[in-house]
């Protein structure tokens, strides 16, 4: 996981580790989308952002904070009969540990790996390959249809849609995710932190408190050469419009 020093737009965050996945887990294809949260919390609106529309049914929920990410991973579990993967009330979910093999958020690790080596293709800086700009169609970045609303766009550069986008509109990965880079960015499962210690680890779930989860991916918000590679690492605890979730499971109930 992480980056060389020596890579353009790394980050002090990006600390290089070995990490091993041994437990075989379940990964959404596409992010959740603001119909299916709305199963959930019928109230939920993903807002807007400018003159952008952000609650299109089809399009990613946005808006949302951690803890109602962890919420609906929860939701899932009790209709399913899955043991719940977060535990404590309204607003102070926590991981349930060990975990087993309910729904929830994707580790990080799961999260990196998924990105950049499920499926066997070429490991590459960017989802498209290792230079900028990104080719017509590759992902909803921040591009020339959101110049009225954004600062920094990518010059040139056009996916047809000035916020969110449906989920599952632009090409998949090798291994069949959408999304992963581009539309909206993805809370995951770990608290954040900045990695002094490298060795190596198996199957990680994080630090085991904090008070920021980690984000991963980028967003139709975004357009920098730090921020559109795979390894950059963000955070947060507030909602936020180009932030939202997939949800992952283990598919056995032990290690």
């Amino acid at each position: 996981m992480g980056a060389s020093r020596r890579d353009p737009g790394q980050r002090a965050n990006e600390t290089l580790r070995d990490t091993n996945l041994v437990r075989p887990f379940y990964l959404g294809a596409t992010e959740v989308t603001n119909a299916q949260f709305r199963k959930f919390r019928p109230q939920h609106q993903s807002g807007r952002f400018g003159a952008v529309a952000l609650d299109v049914p089809s399009h990613p929920v946005v808006n949302v904070r951690w803890q109602d990410a962890a919420g609906y991973c929860n939701w899932l579990n009790e209709a399913a009969q899955l043991p719940a993967s977060y535990a404590g009330g309204p607003g102070r979910l926590a991981a349930a540990l060990p975990l087993r093999h309910g729904y929830r958020l994707p580790t990080e690790a799961e999260w990196e790996w998924a990105a950049r080596r499920a499926g066997g293709g070429k490991e590459s800086r960017f989802a498209w390959g290792d230079a900028l700009p990104p080719p017509p169609g590759s992902g909803n970045f921040a591009d020339r249809s959101v110049a009225g609303e954004l600062a920094d766009t990518i010059r040139g550069y056009d996916d047809g849609y000035a916020g969110t986008a449906p989920v599952g509109r632009f090409k998949a990965s090798p291994a069949g995710f959408f999304d992963l880079a581009g539309n909206a960015a993805e809370w995951a499962h770990d608290f954040y932190d900045i990695r002094t210690n490298t060795v190596p680890e198996t199957d990680p779930t994080g630090p085991a408190t904090g008070k920021q989860h980690v984000v991963r991916g980028s967003s139709w918000m975004q357009s920098s050469i730090s921020a559109l590679r795979w390894t950059y690492r963000d955070y947060g605890a507030d909602p936020r419009p180009d932030v939202g979730f997939r949800c992952a499971r283990y598919a056995t109930e032990k290690p």
